[in-house]
């Protein structure tokens, strides 16, 4: 393994449109607009050596500078955030080697510890191209529902598929009840992966199940997987932040 270890930044994709929750990154919870909750928890990971925002809009872009953040301007057009990701890297000319977490912007109680996990395989194996964290689903209702996405994975944890669909399907009842493993929207790419990756054209099974990390698997890239014993809340809509204030006011007490 090379004697110096790649660097870690946090990118965190921050848009203003969204189809049900527009604006969300500025959204107040408990005081404090969505992304400042995600970047401050970000900025508690010692692993990571900075934490961006890439905006489109320059609301957001003012807000995270008020707070002493730091953000860049992407376009406008991206399709995802990875591909907002993508360009943010370029614009921040980061090296080739450099390990480019994808924290979520609408993830703002998620504990520090997840990124040192999903980052932590691309530092060890400098082979690998990417990473993901994955949860064993408690909530029996998050089984079927098409939001909450399933994973398989091979015996040396790298991902063999993910789909809305509950995976993998029980056809024998008296054969138990299959463990469901859920994906969590964390990733760690290498940054030259990152560029190629998003160069690449749609897959096929991408195109029906609308999850570009099945892109990945279908051009032959290895994607490992991480079991982590953090759920995160993904706030997808008003009530999903209502939610979050509740879970951030009760922390508060119970540290007070």
């Amino acid at each position: 393994m090379s004697q110096t270890q790649p660097g870690v930044t946090a990118i965190i994709p921050a848009r203003w449109r969204s189809n049900r929750f527009t604006g969300k990154p500025l959204a107040l919870i408990a005081g404090k607009p969505m992304i400042q909750h995600v970047v401050e928890r970000a900025q508690q990971v010692p692993l990571l050596t900075r934490v961006i925002v890439a905006t489109d809009d320059e609301r957001i872009a003012k807000a995270v500078s008020a707070f002493g953040g730091t953000a860049v301007m992407t376009r406008p057009d991206h399709v995802s955030g990875t591909d907002r990701l993508a360009e943010a890297v370029e614009l921040l000319g980061l090296a080739e080697t450099e390990v480019v977490v994808n924290i979520q912007g609408d993830q703002p109680l998620f504990p520090a510890e997840v990124v040192e996990q999903v980052a932590r395989p691309l530092l060890d194996d400098l082979s690998l191209p990417m990473a993901t964290l994955i949860y064993k689903i408690t909530r029996p209702e998050e089984i079927a529902d098409p939001n909450h996405v399933k994973t398989v994975f091979d015996r040396q944890g790298n991902a063999l598929y993910f789909s809305r669909s509950p995976i993998p399907f029980q056809r024998n009842p008296e054969d138990g009840t299959p463990i469901y493993y859920k994906h969590l929207g964390f990733y760690a790419y290498r940054k030259d992966f990152l560029l190629s990756f998003v160069a690449l054209p749609e897959g096929e099974w991408e195109r029906f199940e609308k999850l570009e990390q099945l892109r990945a698997l279908e051009y032959g890239y290895r994607i490992k997987v991480v079991l982590t014993e953090h759920d995160s809340l993904e706030v997808d809509t008003p009530q999903d932040a209502l939610r979050a204030e509740a879970e951030l006011l009760k922390v508060a007490v119970h540290s007070s």
